[in-house]
C-alpha cells in the first residue's frame, strides 16, 4: 500500500520539503497505524518545512506535529480497528514521522481516544495549540486560580494558543486582557471574549524591581522582557505559564516577586506531557474547558496539497486563529 505524505529532508545546506509517495514499512516504528483525516498548522511545522527553524531532530520525517483520525491497525490490545484518536506533540515531526501523510504509524503511548464530545476536526482545530491553552489553564488551577481573585492576562492573543486560552478562561468566569501586536485584531478578540486588547507597542515595560500588582495569572507566549515584566506585575500567589519565546529567550528578574508576593512561574512543555495528564487535560477540553467559540477560532481549512502555499504566511505573521489540514475525505 503507497499513500500521499509530505516530506522534509535536508538537501545541499538547506531543507526540502515535498510531497512524496511512501509505503508503510518506510514509516518510524509504532504499535499504532492511523489513517489520518485531519492535520493543523503550527508556527513549529512552518519553520521545519521551510528549514526556518530546526525543529527535525533526524532526516528525513514527514511533517505535522498534530493529527486525528481513525485506528487502522494495532498490535497493542487498547486499541482496535477504527476508533478515532488524536496524537500532539509526542516527538511528532521531530523524531517520528508526523501528521502531514494519509497514514502515520506512533507509539501507542502517544495515542488518545477523542474522548465523546469531540470531533475529528474539534480535535485539529484544538491540536497542539488547544492542549497547550488547556494545561496552562489546568496548571495554574491547580496552584489555586479561581475567577474571583482577578484579571488573565493573555500574550500573543491572537494566534492559535492565545486565541483558545481567551474562549477557554472566559468559558470559565475569568475577566481576560488580551495583547497583540496588531490592531487589526482587536475585534476578534473581543468577539472571543476578551474584556480588554491592548497594543504590545503601547505597553510601557519598565525595569522596577515590582511593579503594580495587577493580574491575578497569566498565560505568556512571548517570553523575553515581556515574561520578565509579567512576573513583576502579578499580585499575591499569582502564576504565569510561560508557553513561548518569540519575544525572546531571556528573562530577568529579581527574587522580590517571588519572596514578596509568593508569585510562581510555570513552565509548559505539552509535546512532553506524561500520559495520565495528557488524558486528564483532552477530558477538560471535551467537558468544562470545552471553547464555546470554536468555530470561530478556526478561520479556515486547507487541502493537504495546499500546504507548501500556507506556510510563509506563519513566518511573516499573517495568520491568526486555528488552521486546521484536510488530509484525507
Amino acid at each position: 500500500m503507497h499513500f500521499k505524505a509530505l516530506r522534509i529532508d535536508q538537501h545541499n545546506s538547506g531543507i526540502l520539503a515535498q510531497y512524496q509517495q511512501m509505503s508503510v514499512d518506510e514509516l518510524t516504528a509504532g504499535e499504532v497505524l492511523i489513517r489520518v483525516e485531519y492535520s493543523s498548522i503550527n508556527y513549529k511545522d512552518a519553520l521545519a518545512a521551510t528549514g526556518a527553524g530546526q525543529i527535525l531532530r533526524r532526516f528525513p520525517l514527514n511533517g505535522g506535529i498534530d493529527l486525528a483520525g481513525k485506528i487502522e491497525h494495532s498490535t497493542v490490545p487498547q486499541f482496535t480497528q477504527g476508533q478515532s484518536v488524536v496524537v500532539t506533540g509526542s516527538g511528532l515531526s521531530e523524531t517520528l514521522d508526523g501528521g502531514y501523510a494519509e497514514f502515520a504509524r506512533v507509539p501507542a503511548s502517544a495515542v488518545i481516544i477523542i474522548p465523546e464530545g469531540l470531533s475529528a476536526l474539534d480535535v485539529m482545530t484544538l491540536g497542539t495549540a488547544g492542549f497547550t491553552a488547556a494545561l496552562a489553564i489546568h496548571r495554574i488551577e491547580h496552584n489555586g486560580l479561581n475567577p474571583e481573585q482577578g484579571e488573565v492576562f493573555v500574550s500573543g492573543a491572537s494566534g492559535g494558543v492565545g486565541s483558545l486560552a481567551i474562549n477557554m478562561l472566559v468559558d470559565r468566569g475569568y475577566a481576560v486582557t488580551a495583547l497583540t501586536g496588531r490592531d487589526s485584531q482587536r475585534e476578534y478578540l473581543q468577539q472571543l471574549g476578551a474584556q480588554q486588547v491592548l497594543l504590545r507597542q503601547n505597553l510601557s515595560l519598565t525595569t522596577l524591581p515590582l511593579e503594580k500588582a495587577r493580574f491575578a495569572a497569566a498565560i505568556d507566549n512571548v517570553g523575553g522582557e515581556l515574561l520578565s515584566w509579567l512576573i513583576r506585575s502579578l499580585r499575591n500567589q499569582g502564576s504565569v505559564a510561560s508557553i513561548g519565546l518569540t519575544g525572546g529567550s531571556d528573562v530577568h528578574t529579581s527574587v522580590m516577586p517571588f519572596i514578596l508576593r509568593g508569585v510562581n512561574v510555570l513552565g509548559i512543555n505539552s509535546a512532553a506531557t506524561p500520559r495520565p495528564l495528557r488524558e486528564t487535560v483532552w477530558q477538560r477540553i471535551a467537558t468544562d474547558l470545552k471553547p464555546s467559540k470554536l468555530d470561530a477560532t478556526r478561520t479556515r481549512i486547507v487541502e493537504f496539497d495546499q500546504l507548501l502555499d500556507v506556510f510563509p504566511e506563519y513566518l511573516h505573521n499573517r495568520v491568526h486563529g486555528r488552521t486546521v489540514v484536510r488530509i484525507s475525505h
